[in-house]
């Protein structure tokens, strides 16, 4: 692989530990509500930081928008609103059908579409190469292991395989739904390149013209999640909690955007250096990266001592199977 092969991955598992570990200052929240958080977080996270990235790190902002169409916004921002909605579903799957199935299905669905739909859009003639196997075959083992650390967590949790209780059908066809939303940010992303191109052709650099279009994108992510904010502080009466002292709850959100909007920076610019399948393969080993962090950090912090054998050593695999599915697409992506 070529060394600007070795730095795309370097940087997209430096994303992947960044968003692994952004829901953490989330626990040590204790005067503010969820939502009072959420908010700061995803203003801090969809507004603020991506537009001081942009106006700070891509040349003539102003002038890169205005020379686009209307019309080549409008896909980057319906599918980062799509992104939004599917952050509410997760909250709510998540809520109905448990922390372990509920991350299965959406981060395996979105991990896999997210790296497919890209693939086959823009660069469908690798499908017709001997990558393709190779790509399936990372793809398939990410799945797995995916899954294999879902069950294992819920071992963790429940000592035993939940049953199914009232309400079980519609809990599930919401994490489908979710699963099938989540990667639009990655669509968006994808088919905002033309911002991006727009940027380099004003004298941007190429690993920096990607700050021109998470603005765009996750101004349509903005909307679904302020709203379902705002709607949970007026139901929940937990607009007071505003009125308190904002130290260190506010901190926390903000250092959870910072986290979350540092992980999507990097994998911006870690995906052109992975070349062109950036936007596809890269998102699969974000992904990876991502879950492996978040159940590393699990391990480390002793949540899994009193965890069974069977739920330990079903983790392990789980992690193995991960590690080696990155090996597998990077091979593929070489």
């Amino acid at each position: 692989m070529t060394a600007s092969i070795w730095l795309g991955l370097a940087l997209t598992l430096l994303a992947g530990l960044s968003a692994g570990s952004c829901m953490l200052p989330l626990k040590y929240a204790r005067r503010w509500a969820w939502e009072n958080t959420w908010l700061i977080f995803n203003l801090a996270s969809l507004v603020v930081l991506p537009w001081t990235l942009a106006l700070l790190l891509v040349n003539n902002l102003g002038g890169v928008y205005a020379a686009l169409s209307p019309s080549q916004f409008v896909a980057p921002v319906l599918f980062g609103a799509g992104w939004g909605i599917a952050q509410v579903l997760f909250g709510l799957t998540i809520t109905r059908l448990g922390v372990a199935l509920g991350y299965a299905i959406i981060v395996g669905l979105g991990a896999l579409l997210g790296s497919l739909v890209p693939l086959v859009v823009n660069n469908r003639a690798v499908l017709s190469t001997s990558k393709a196997a190779v790509i399936a075959a990372g793809l398939l083992l990410m799945i797995i292991g995916i899954s294999l650390c879902a069950w294992a967590g819920k071992r963790r949790e429940s000592g035993a395989p939940a049953a199914p209780g009232a309400g079980y059908a519609l809990a599930l066809s919401l994490a489908i739904l979710c699963g099938l939303m989540a990667p639009m940010l990655n669509y968006a992303f994808a088919f905002g390149q033309q911002i991006a191109s727009e940027a380099v052709r004003q004298g941007t650099s190429p690993q920096a013209a990607s700050y021109a279009v998470w603005p765009v994108a996750l101004l349509g992510g903005l909307v679904p999640n302020v709203l379902y904010s705002l709607y949970l502080l007026r139901r929940n009466g937990t607009w007071k909690h505003f009125r308190h002292a904002w130290f260190p709850d506010a901190g926390f959100g903000i250092s959870m955007a910072v986290l979350w909007m540092g992980a999507m920076a990097v994998y911006g610019v870690g995906s052109v250096f992975l070349g062109a399948l950036g936007t596809s393969l890269g998102w699969a080993l974000f992904q990876i990266f991502m879950v492996m962090t978040a159940n590393m950090a699990g391990i480390l912090s002793g949540e899994w001592k009193s965890a069974s054998p069977v739920a330990r050593y079903s983790q392990y695999g789980g992690l193995a199977l991960l590690a080696l599915a990155t090996c597998v697409i990077a091979a593929g992506n070489a």
